[in-house]
């Protein structure tokens, strides 16, 4: 069989994806804070992108920048100039005694400085703290949040207490140590002998110091369960008794309800164990959750839904979480003159020019890709901003994706960390994509799996304790409301929503309400 070599035309189709297209699609997931630091990047790298702030006066909103915004420094100053002289003269020829003396500033009032008001040239330094004082030169308003003290965390409340504990300095190293071994909720976490061993202790000393610690505020602090969080704050108020002890001892029987045998095992009858129960339900099982965790971030909303006056709704991008950013085609053009052809600077500002076009026109692909998610959702789930929760309709990705002539990858991924802002409430747009239950009359229409949760709720928030509501009961109760749903379903969203059983829930309720716990 003899080789030889052929040509052949052939015709085919292929996606290439390059760089830039996967960067385009992964704008789509980034949130609002990936997304500026991804633009800082970009800016940084590139000298002819431009942030623009949101009370600049440029077209910010279509991308494109104007003449003044990137005029060359010489026009600013001759401008800058001009306007000096119109504030001086004004069209006269003449200049008065005192607009002379006023505009250098030689008033008769201010030859002794000391005595009379801080003027700009006399203290500069202090002219950037009253910057945003009111009726001030930048006529800016108080910021308030500049004024705002600073929160106290668990960790410097406690480093707060223990010079006046233990004064050994030794020990207080130590006490430092199991202070950074604390977790948010204030429970110890480390291992005594680990630690023991790493600070060259003995065990018997740093558990020593740990029961100190055990000592301050907020009571419970450095327990290393809930046992024993518990048994703290009983022996500071002086009610570790015998029962208290077996009654903490036994926190899985009373997770259970089952509060038969705790009876049993407490030695107490009825109306003690209520009393112990109550005790027990006024203390805190996360001493440390009342400090201050960290900086709290706040969610700026993507879209913003607002009642029109013609009944509908408008939908509008969150201006404050918009990119503005600029190209200078100014500083391109003037650049350009000055590098030779096809030299390396001339194609470096070439590659910088088309990404700074691109990542322009992707952001503006991504507003507009936002924006027809965010309209179709409304559109959709027009009777659950109208009525609440129990009118949210069933939806998926797929009919969003058909209504917008759009993949379904696409529409998950903008829907991926973004937020909506609407009359009832702040929700992510996954909020409303939820799964179809089936309606109980035929030709009915289906309904939402949340809002099926909300009925669930409702109907075991408004149970007494004589008429505790089964699963059985419940699926009878939401066919009469037209929601077909089996037993299962209806426990598993119980669960879900961490809701105990009919059983448990009978005890509890009678045991509250002062009823023998049978």
């Amino acid at each position: 069989m003899g080789l030889s070599a052929n040509l052949f035309l052939r015709q085919t189709q292929s996606l290439v994806m390059t760089p830039q297209l996967m960067q385009s699609i992964q704008l789509l997931q980034m949130t609002h804070f990936e997304l500026n630091q991804f633009i800082a990047q970009e800016v940084e790298k590139n000298p002819l992108l431009e942030i623009t702030s949101s009370e600049s006066e440029n077209d910010a909103e279509t991308g494109f920048e104007t003449a003044d915004d990137f005029a060359p420094i010489e026009d600013r100053e001759s401008s800058a100039a001009a306007e000096v002289d119109s504030d001086w003269y004004e069209g006269s020829s003449s200049i008065s005694a005192e607009r002379l003396g006023e505009g250098l500033d030689t008033g008769f009032e201010n030859v002794f400085p000391d005595d009379g008001p801080v003027r700009r040239a006399d203290a500069p330094e202090l002219l950037s703290q009253w910057k945003s004082m009111p009726g001030g030169e930048s006529g800016e308003d108080y910021d308030l949040d500049d004024f705002v003290a600073g929160q106290v965390t668990l960790r410097d409340h406690l480093n707060q207490q223990i010079p006046f504990l233990i004064v050994d300095a030794a020990s207080r190293l130590i006490a430092q140590h199991l202070v950074d071994q604390l977790d948010e909720a204030g429970y110890m976490l480390g291992d005594i002998e680990e630690i023991a061993a790493r600070l060259g202790r003995s065990s018997e000393n740093v558990e020593a110091i740990l029961h100190s610690l055990q000592t301050l505020d907020p009571p419970g602090v450095f327990a290393r369960s809930l046992s024993e969080c518990l048994a703290i704050q009983l022996r500071e108020k002086d009610r570790l008794d015998p029962a208290m002890e077996a009654l903490i001892r036994h926190l899985d029987l009373l997770g259970k309800r089952d509060f038969a045998s705790l009876r049993k095992i407490c030695g107490v009858d009825d109306e003690d164990l209520i009393d112990m129960l109550a005790e027990i339900r006024g203390l805190n099982p996360k001493p440390g959750a009342g400090f201050e965790r960290g900086m709290s971030e706040t969610i700026s909303p993507d879209i913003v839904v607002r009642a029109a006056p013609d009944g509908g709704w408008m939908v509008e991008l969150n201006p404050d979480t918009l990119p503005r950013v600029l190209v200078n085609h100014t500083y391109f053009q003037t650049v350009s003159k000055n590098c030779p052809k096809n030299g390396d600077d001339h194609n470096f500002l070439s590659d910088c020019m088309q990404n700074a076009n691109w990542l322009t026109r992707s952001l503006d692909q991504r507003a507009k890709t936002i924006m027809k998610v965010a309209t179709e959702i409304v559109r959709q789930q027009d009777a659950f901003l109208m009525h609440g929760v129990d009118h949210l309709r069933p939806l998926n990705l797929k009919t969003v994706a058909e209504a917008i002539k759009m993949h379904e990858s696409t529409v998950s991924r903008v829907t991926s960390n973004k937020y909506m802002l609407t009359p009832r409430g702040l929700f992510e747009l996954k909020y409303f994509f939820t799964v179809s239950i089936g309606s109980a009359e035929e030709g009915g229409d289906s309904h939402s799996a949340e809002a099926v949760r909300h009925r669930i709720r409702l109907l075991i928030a408004q149970e007494t304790p004589d008429a505790v509501l089964s699963d059985d009961d419940i699926v009878i109760s939401l066919k009469r409301g037209g929601v077909e749903l089996a037993r299962r379903t209806v426990a598993k969203y119980r669960e879900a929503m961490n809701i105990p059983s009919s059983v448990q829930r009978r005890r509890e309720k009678r045991a509250i309400a002062g009823v023998a716990a049978y």
